[in-house]
């Protein structure tokens, strides 16, 4: 089957890929661009877990002051070049990311960032709820497992959903690395909020 140079120009601007990545997608669909979607998305992911073991000490420390100046944000978010911490896909991310934070107020970036002394009370307190205790014994600890889950996407950014999406914070980042090439991490960030603790 004859691939269209303009079709192969529509899931290149969709998906963000390289020319031939999005030919060679097209003609194993058939033509089909949902089905070249999916394997670019497939072939993007695999990339990206290639690359997240690199070490990543470029980027930007970017702010973010949310309309009406109640609720700020500084955030560091790193790659592993200065080019790609100036690529405008690159800055779009970092403003996602901050916007997120001043929304949903996580208190970590990732699980592992949670002190164990607030994961050990945190499942205590669980444990200790009268509902879990009218449970039977053999499910109480899928339920805890369950609610610290719950938990954890809202305390710990990665695992937050974006916007409300079925995406989290982690997978739109997954995705940036497989689409721009390189390993991407936050580092960490500060949340304001006028009052706050006052």
């Amino acid at each position: 089957m004859a691939i269209s140079a303009e079709a192969v120009k529509d899931l290149r601007e969709r998906t963000g890929a390289g020319f031939m990545d999005c030919k060679r997608a097209l003609e194993e669909a058939g033509g089909d661009v949902e089905k070249a979607v999916a394997t670019l998305r497939e072939a993007g992911l695999a990339a990206a877990a290639k690359k997240a073991g690199r070490d990543a000490r470029e980027g930007v420390v970017s702010s973010y002051i949310h309309t009406g100046g109640r609720v700020g944000v500084l955030l560091e978010v790193n790659c592993e070049t200065d080019f790609v911490a100036r690529n405008e896909q690159f800055q779009k991310l970092v403003r996602d990311i901050a916007m997120q934070i001043a929304g949903l107020a996580p208190l970590y970036v990732s699980q592992e960032q949670i002190p164990a002394a607030t994961l050990a009370a945190k499942r205590a307190e669980l444990e200790a709820d009268e509902a879990l205790a009218k449970k039977p014994e053999a499910v109480r600890a899928q339920i805890v497992e369950g609610q610290l889950r719950k938990w954890f996407e809202e305390v710990c950014l990665l695992d937050q959903p974006f916007r409300d999406g079925e995406q989290s914070v982690a997978g739109l980042i997954t995705n940036a690395i497989a689409t721009i090439g390189e390993n991407i991490r936050v580092r960490r960030f500060v949340r304001y909020a006028l009052g706050e603790e006052l």
